[in-house]
């Protein structure tokens, strides 16, 4: 028999103008996932993804202390324990990508999963941070991750992140693989004109290299006062050859469902073995300075 997995992902738009106090847009956008998170258990998902820093607009937009304001700690803060009483309620795995404090003056650009009977496995920390094109600016809000690259054993599969800039480097994503990945998710927030023509390039190769399925979330919409681009939505699903499951709206909210076939995995790798072709010893020049 096999192993069916229904996946979700979840992009929406910001509720409250950007430039509305910080927690009225945080309480607006909270409020407004959790009306989709239901509406995704009541399509039977069981493995769901929020777009990143879900709870806010794209604030490194801009270089502004007051985004500070957004930091929770993980698992402890009321974001996190929130989330942990909607994966018990619906019975599902949830990935909240969100901004983490570490401790005072410290903070990460982070995704905390959950698994469906309200537990709280650990989190993901975004490892590569943007800080060189207008408009994207996360050096100043977020520290580089230091968790490495962890595989998440769900109720649902094999669960790994990846958080939007990440997936520009295929170093991670094969380790992902390496550590057991099933299922990967790259929460995201891109923006047309910049690398829309990668969107659905990048992540379906990730899937071919590495033999997992991949959800690739995306918010769409755009966020003034900053206006720095088109935030394309277009969020999707793809298998372990590639193929684009289901694909979401360009600019609205969206529930992107797709069942997962995980026996594909072990289909894929009978065929392609590249984990068994791979050649480790020869690539000390890809880590080296």
């Amino acid at each position: 028999m096999a192993r069916m997995v229904r996946g979700g992902l979840i992009q929406a738009v910001l509720s409250e103008p950007a430039t509305s106090p910080v927690e009225k847009i945080k309480k607006s956008m909270i409020d407004k996932h959790v009306e989709l998170i239901a509406q995704a258990a009541d399509q039977g998902v069981q493995v769901l993804c929020l777009q990143e820093l879900f709870y806010g607009p794209y604030f490194p937009a801009e270089q502004d202390t007051k985004w500070y304001e957004l930091t929770e700690r993980v698992p402890e803060g009321p974001t996190t324990k929130l989330m942990c009483e909607l994966a018990r309620k619906h019975q599902l795995v949830l990935v909240v990508p969100l901004y983490e404090e570490e401790m005072t003056g410290v903070f990460y650009n982070s995704a905390a999963v959950i698994d469906a009977d309200g537990t709280y496995l650990g989190m993901y920390r975004k490892h590569h941070l943007p800080h060189c094109h207008p408009g994207f600016w996360e050096k100043f809000y977020f520290r580089p991750g230091n968790l490495g690259f962890p595989v998440f054993e769900t109720r649902f599969g094999r669960v790994g992140v990846y958080i939007c800039y990440d997936r520009h480097f295929p170093e991670g994503a094969r380790c992902l693989g390496l550590n057991g990945a099933e299922i990967v998710f790259n929460p995201s927030a891109t923006v047309a004109g910049l690398s829309e023509h990668l969107w659905k390039l990048e992540q379906p190769a990730h899937a071919v290299a590495n033999q997992y399925y991949v959800g690739a979330i995306n918010r769409p919409g755009t966020e003034a006062p900053w206006n720095i681009g088109e935030f394309y939505g277009t969020s999707y699903f793809c298998d372990p050859r590639g193929q684009i499951m289901a694909e979401g709206k360009r600019i609205e909210d969206d529930i992107i469902v797709a069942d997962l076939d995980l026996d594909l995995i072990r289909e894929v790798r009978n065929v392609w073995q590249f984990f068994r072709d791979r050649r480790p010893e020869a690539y000390d020049e890809i880590v080296m300075p």
